[in-house]
């Protein structure tokens, strides 16, 4: 856990500190001299007894006591260095800068675990190894630059990578985005992205501090940590946006190599990130963007009005939004009239709202004040001014930065003129506001941020789920993939409804079951596990002549066992799989089914349990959702019902660790009911 002594450090070594800036211990002693540290500050350095003004000792014996210690030497020395340090000199903080590690390979893995060990035998923390420090308002510990300056009411920022963090921290500077803390955890030895949450979480005081988080991770160590700590953050009221790294193979081998990290499952990330109500981001300025989003007053409605002098930009802006499921109303009739009174001839107010380049300072705030007070089905606006060249903008970003302070509604700035309205934009910046230079990029932002569920409430939904009867059939069941009667139990204890069917492997059997089911039928070979591929599958069969002739024929199929008949029914085809991620437990997909699965790649992850909220959200994300509700005269289907199926799925998986697997392809959906006709389960034991 994170101690007082790596925040609030009354003295500090560098252990190789050095007099060359161009080396990380010279840069991050220059760094922290420039921070005007407030405490007592050592070198440790053999060959030298002044390091930029700084004592140097030669040997630890002659090092006063010291807090913390940042360690900028080679790998094989941190070991008996950190020993000597926590036993002699009572250092309980360490930052180790160096590389060398289990990003390194097996021997660097073994060196790393045996560092930790040390450190928690003396009750110390560890950052590091392999990282570039950390910034708190008591020190500067980075041996990068830029050094942001801190601002209490900025973000909080942690990163598994130094290098991206230098990154980010450049993409939010010109913006106006501002930190309150930085760690940069590097191989997370000790302390990693969970550990600095839980420190959050814990340590949360809603008064004061930073109320956004924003995290860069590489691998996730813990989820329950995880999604234990930032959902309580969120619950508190704080703001958390991320970026998961490593989604596809060729992101994993890039981790791997860049911090001994492995990234799990995308879709188990995808569905974390969802139930913890984190705002997950894709990169560098999406991140920043979110961030600086959060910053402004909260977004509580998906109308928005666009306010503008320029056509394009809020042409390009409405698409963006649109695309994200966020509104531009029209505005017409008396209101339209009102807002055209206040603007010059030619101007629109349709909505966007469209001032021209001869629109005035004064029009703009005007526009603004019309839509924060006259227009009730308006939820937030975004103004996008820059420079037309004719003259300067001050007076534009003074109405601007009057009308944000005042305005009930959030106001979302974009200033696109960074290079010839740069003095502007640099006032404007200094009154604290952020600015958004970009505006596809603030309107796929604002989309991500308005998508981003609530976290879930943490209840598993029992009602109708025989949790003893799942558990007794799953105990009494073999390993491999189940058979059809056996999942048909397993679902119906789960209060699933699955079709009307039967086993057959004689005719007689076949005859009889076919009677009691009635026509018309699918009949289905039972064995192959990609019937279709094979001819394993037959459709709409309403006679006994064709029953058996399609019987005989599948039974000389290699493979086949026996048949599987079932009612027929008719309806849209839908899909609910999961899959058992170590650590994580089991996530949950849906979509389309049949054969729109592979072909759309269109589906919503969730991770079980899952709560009612969590299953709408996941059916109302599905770019095929317009389909689902219904589209050009097809009815759709009960999302109601599609969403309880979702949720106890959920609660039999939580007590059935032992599937795996699991395919209910299709689901028959209709607007009455929904029906499971197809399923397979694997066990593993």
């Amino acid at each position: 856990m994170i101690n007082d002594k790596l925040l609030n450090p009354g003295s500090i070594v560098i252990v190789g500190g050095s007099n060359n800036k161009h080396k990380p211990g010279g840069k991050l002693l220059e760094n922290i001299l420039n921070g005007n540290y407030k405490g007592k500050l050592y070198v440790l350095n053999p060959g030298e007894d002044v390091v930029q003004g700084v004592k140097s000792y030669k040997e630890i014996n002659d090092l006063p006591e010291t807090d913390l210690a940042f360690l900028a030497i080679s790998a094989k020395y941190c070991k008996t260095t950190i020993e000597d340090l926590a036993r002699l000199k009572k250092t309980r903080a360490f930052i180790i800068i160096s590389a060398g590690f289990s990003e390194e390979g097996e021997e660097g893995a073994k060196l790393e675990k045996e560092i930790v060990s040390i450190v928690n035998d003396t009750n110390a923390c560890l950052i590091g190894p392999n990282c570039i420090g950390v910034i708190t308002p008591n020190y500067q510990g980075v041996f990068t630059s830029p050094v942001p300056k801190l601002d209490g009411k900025g973000c909080d920022f942690v990163s598994q990578s130094g290098g991206t963090a230098v990154f980010i921290i450049e993409s939010a500077l010109p913006k106006g985005l501002t930190f309150a803390n930085i760690y940069s955890v590097g191989n997370s030895a000790q302390l990693g992205v969970e550990e600095i949450l839980e420190y959050w979480d814990k340590e949360a005081d809603t008064k004061k501090g930073s109320k956004i988080k924003l995290l860069y991770i590489e691998k996730i160590r813990d989820p329950d940590k995880l999604l234990k700590h930032a959902s309580s953050l969120i619950r508190k009221d704080y703001k958390i946006a991320a970026i998961k790294s490593g989604s596809s193979e060729e992101g994993r081998r890039a981790a791997l190599s860049h911090t001994g990290s492995l990234a799990g499952s995308d879709s188990a990330v995808e569905a974390l990130f969802r139930k913890a109500g984190i705002v997950r981001c894709s990169g560098r300025e999406e991140l920043t963007t979110v961030a600086s989003i959060l910053m402004h007053k909260e977004l509580k409605g998906k109308n928005l009005a666009i306010i503008t002098h320029s056509g394009g930009p809020a042409v390009m802006l409405a698409d963006a939004l649109s695309d994200g499921g966020i509104n531009i109303p029209g505005i017409e009739g008396k209101q339209n009239e009102e807002l055209l009174s206040i603007m010059n001839p030619y101007a629109s107010a349709s909505n966007p709202i469209d001032l021209l380049a001869t629109g005035t300072a004064e029009q703009l705030g005007e526009v603004i004040e019309y839509c924060d007070k006259k227009l009730d089905n308006i939820d937030g606006m975004i103004v996008i001014f820059g420079s037309t060249g004719l003259s300067d903008v001050y007076d534009a970003y003074d109405v601007l930065h009057n009308k944000m302070q005042n305005s009930s509604k959030p106001v979302f700035p974009i200033l696109p003129s960074i290079s010839s309205a740069k003095d502007e934009v640099k006032e404007f910046l200094l009154k604290g506001h952020i600015n958004f230079p970009d505006e596809v990029v603030l309107g796929r932002a604002l989309t991500r941020v308005y998508n981003t569920p609530k976290p879930a409430g943490e209840d598993i939904f029992l009602k109708g789920v025989d949790i003893p009867k799942i558990q007794n059939i799953i105990d009494t069941s073999k390993a491999g993939f189940l058979e059809p009667d056996t999942i048909q139990l397993l679902l119906e204890s789960a209060g699933i409804p699955v079709v009307k069917e039967r086993i057959a492997r004689s005719k007689k059997t076949l005859t009889d079951s076919a009677k009691d089911i009635a026509y018309p039928l699918v009949l289905k070979a039972i064995g192959p596990i990609h019937k279709s591929d094979i001819g394993g599958v037959t459709l709409n069969i309403r006679s006994e002549v064709h029953l058996l002739a399609e019987f005989k024929r599948m039974m000389k199929i290699n493979g086949v066992k026996g048949v599987l008949m079932q009612q027929m029914l008719h309806g849209m085809e839908l899909f609910i799989g999961a899959k058992y991620e170590p650590k994580f437990g089991h996530v949950i997909l849906c979509g389309l089914g049949g054969i729109f699965v592979e072909a759309l790649e269109d589906f919503s992850s969730g991770l079980a349990p899952l709560t009612y909220n969590e299953a709408y959200s996941m059916i109302r994300n599905l770019k095929s959702y317009r389909i689902i509700q219904g589209t050009r005269g097809k009815p759709g289907i009960n999302e109601d019902k599609f969403a309880d199926i979702i949720v106890r799925l959920s609660s039999l998986l939580r007590y059935a660790t032992e599937i795996k697997e699991l395919d209910l392809n299709p689901l028959i959906g209709s607007e009455d009911k929904i029906t499971v006709v197809d399923a397979r389960i694997k066990l593993e034991k």
